[in-house]
């Protein structure tokens, strides 16, 4: 017995004290996390608006059905920052959030310790109200899926205990809904004459006769009840007149009939008679809505019967509110965070932040700086680790030929904590101790890639990173210190957009900045970049920067991109280059002669498929609700072919370049043409001989300089090319 104490407190000890030489002992778990479904969901929200509001920080993870819907729609080097926030949204508003992770973190004084409150909600988002909304469907990766179940994701605790959430933007729509149909529910109550007789006519004999018997039927009920009310008969059910085909029932206190059995016409008609008849009886719907269960009761006056009809609105509002408040759920739990402007911590969470307000504020923004503002308003303090830990020295150096992953860093950064780290440091290091407290109910022992731990680990090397960074938790003991605190700032509110973090959104700005530490590929130039598709799925990204170079220069090309098997993005040195690959491409789909067969640009255009935008076509295809699996599919899904800003005429844009005249233009062209058809002749003799093959062709420059290469390329101006010497010649 005092062995198996010893070892659950053990198990619940997640630090080790600092020490100079560390090696984090393995207890073969994770920290406890506390497991939260629909069924715990209403205590253990009270109990996180206690933790939440002492807590000095919040981090968050979240588990979700998937990331891209196409392969194409992956982050690439080659987004800009306005695309790379397309391609989020896109992945924020098809795939569905399973998993939120919550974990407040709150420094304890007296211990000298963080103290964590680590939580795993499951949520689903079922329909629960009458309101249209994308969360309603989402799409499921299989790789992602593959992936939460290899990590024991337990997908019908999700399915069937998952906490209901909409969205504030969802929430308006259903009041809205609830306040028109209250107004025609009122109407409906009140059946004013315009309502009754406006609506309702006697469509066939049949009617007539229903009418009177049901006339016949509530005035022997109403007088039986009457008698019964002044002692002349016992009210008692089991002694009524065997006549009556009405049963008697009770609706807040009044005596009533239930309408059961009754088509919608025939409801429609006894509501007639009851206007026209009774005004001592009153039709009410008893489940608050118009379609539920109808009861006829009796009122005793009119004042009892305008009092009737306002507890039936009244039951009506707060059968609707529970079921607002039920559907809401667990976006109390965003709202408490947002209301209590806690610093949030997460880790590469601009995916996240993105799902967290299309779930739970509203649909997302078309721009990624509208985007920013609308977030910044809500949580005026976030903090990416991911940014963190690039920008410290000392996780650089530790995380240095390793895995940037979540897991990875964890085990890095906070070894006294990690119970799978098998990290030795011969270093000293002062580590922030952190304690982990949740009730033994519905915990289990967490893991990573759960949502509630992995919130856990991001809280823990935030605490670590603090520490780094100089900031002394022993002298900031209110809650609201750590957000303002000064070596902080220069990392506040500054998130990764892309997955190789070259790109940096400042949400307190608006503004996306260049990692001034990355410097993996040359720099991004937007105008300088061509988007190309429905090229043949065999060519390889080697052989298209081959032909690139071939028909614009060695050095034309500064990098290439494949979206999938049949799209690339090229980004060219020069932005004269781009107008120059259009202008090409055109003269190569008009002409089929021999300088054209030669061209090394026509294995791109092999197929007659291929076609091309800049950067902005690109941007506009990613934009689109439209999601194909290819690229090229995508685009002619749109509509879209080649697309570029380009001049009215060829000669325009000559004579634009050249600063000469059209006239000009033209008079050299027919020299040019007479130059290009003295070529073709003698390539055509070079083609017909049988070996051509085993020929070297001498071309000689505009210097008298000869050179000896295969001819590979012929330009329209009569420019020849040789590989590998790449020169020209006239």
């Amino acid at each position: 017995m005092r062995k198996q104490c010893l070892f659950r407190a053990i198990c619940k000890t997640l630090t080790l004290r600092p020490r100079h030489l560390c090696t984090a002992a393995a207890s073969g778990g994770g920290a406890a996390v506390k497991r939260v479904t629909r069924e715990n969901f209403a205590a253990a929200m009270e109990e996180l608006r206690r933790l939440v509001r002492a807590s000095d920080f919040v981090s968050v993870d979240l588990e979700m059905t998937g990331l891209m819907s196409a392969p194409w729609r992956e982050a690439f080097d080659f987004d800009g920052p306005d695309v790379g926030y397309l391609k989020v949204k896109d992945s924020a508003e098809r795939f569905a959030v399973l998993q939120f992770g919550v974990c407040p973190f709150r420094w304890e004084p007296s211990k000298d310790s963080f103290i964590a409150h680590p939580h795993n909600f499951y949520i689903f988002p079922r329909k629960e109200l009458p309101v249209d909304g994308s969360s309603y469907e989402f799409l499921c990766q299989t790789s992602s899926m593959d992936f939460l179940a290899k990590h024991q994701f337990d997908f019908n605790t999700c399915i069937y205990e998952g906490i209901s959430y909409i969205s504030r933007a969802q929430e308006a729509e259903v009041r809205s809904l609830y306040s028109t149909l209250e107004d025609k529910f009122r109407k409906y109550l009140c059946y004013s004459e315009e309502a009754v007789d406006g609506d309702i006519s006697f469509s066939s004999t049949s009617d007539v006769f229903f009418t009177e018997r049901m006339k016949i039927q509530f005035s022997e009920w109403r007088d039986w009840i009457a008698q019964s009310s002044s002692g002349e008969n016992n009210f008692d059910r089991s002694s009524e007149d065997s006549k009556l085909k009405l049963q008697t029932d009770f609706y807040k206190m009044r005596p009533a009939v239930v309408l059961d059995g009754f088509s919608s016409h025939q409801l429609r008609l006894i509501k007639l008679v009851i206007r026209k008849h009774f005004n001592d009886l009153a039709l009410v719907h008893t489940d608050g809505e118009i379609s539920g269960k109808k009861k006829v009761v009796y009122t005793d006056s009119e004042n009892d019967k305008a009092l009737l009809m306002e507890e039936v609105l009244e039951d009506l509002r707060k059968e609707r509110e529970a079921k607002v408040q039920s559907a809401v759920a667990f976006r109390h739990v965003v709202d408490l965070i947002a209301s209590e402007q806690k610093l949030v911590v997460g880790h590469n969470c601009f995916l996240d932040v993105a799902h967290i307000y299309s779930k739970f504020f509203g649909p997302l923004p078309p721009t990624i700086a509208e985007f920013s503002n609308r977030v910044h308003k809500i949580f005026p303090h976030i903090i990416d680790t991911k940014h963190l830990l690039k920008t410290d020295l000392i996780s650089q150096n530790l995380m240095k030929r390793n895995s940037k992953s979540l897991s990875s860093a964890f085990a890095l950064i906070c070894p006294h904590v990690a119970s799978d780290s098998k990290i030795t440091l011969s270093v000293p290091r002062q580590y922030v101790k952190v304690e982990v407290q949740t009730d033994e109910a519905g915990s289990n022992s967490g893991a990573k890639h759960e949502a509630g731990y992995d919130a856990f680990m991001t809280g823990c090397i935030f605490a670590q990173s603090c520490s780094q960074l100089g900031i002394d938790f022993k002298l900031h003991s209110a809650p609201a210190n750590l957000a303002e605190h000064e070596k902080l700032q220069n990392h506040m509110n500054l998130i990764h957009t892309t997955r190789c973090g070259s790109t940096i959104l400042n949400l307190s700005t608006d503004t996306v900045i260049l990692d001034p530490s990355y410097s993996k590929y040359p720099k991004l130039v937007l105008k300088n970049i061509v988007v190309i598709w429905g090229f043949p799925s065999n060519l390889k990204p080697v052989e298209l920067k081959d032909y690139m170079r071939k028909s614009f220069g060695w050095d034309s090309v500064t990098m290439i991109c494949f979206l999938d098997k049949t799209a690339a993005l090229v980004q060219f040195s020069k932005e004269e280059l781009v107008a120059e690959f259009f202008k090409v491409r055109n003269s190569l789909e008009k002409s089929n002669n021999v300088v054209s067969v030669l061209h090394p640009l026509l294995k791109v255009l092999e197929g007659g498929n291929t076609r091309a935008g800049d950067y902005e076509t690109y941007k506009r295809i990613c934009g689109s609700r439209i999601s194909k699996a290819l690229f090229a599919d995508q685009a002619e899904a749109m509509g879209i072919e080649w697309e570029v800003v380009a001049p009215e005429t060829e000669k325009e844009l000559n004579a634009g370049e050249s600063g000469r005249s059209a006239d000009e233009i033209d008079g050299e062209k027919g020299l040019e043409s007479d130059r290009v058809s003295s070529i073709e002749r003698i390539l055509n003799s070079l083609m017909s001989d049988e070996s051509r093959h085993k020929k070297r062709i001498v071309f000689r420059d505009s210097n008298g300089m000869s050179y000896v290469g295969n001819l590979i390329r012929l330009y329209s101006d009569g420019t020849c090319m040789s590989y590998p010497n790449l020169q020209g010649f006239k």
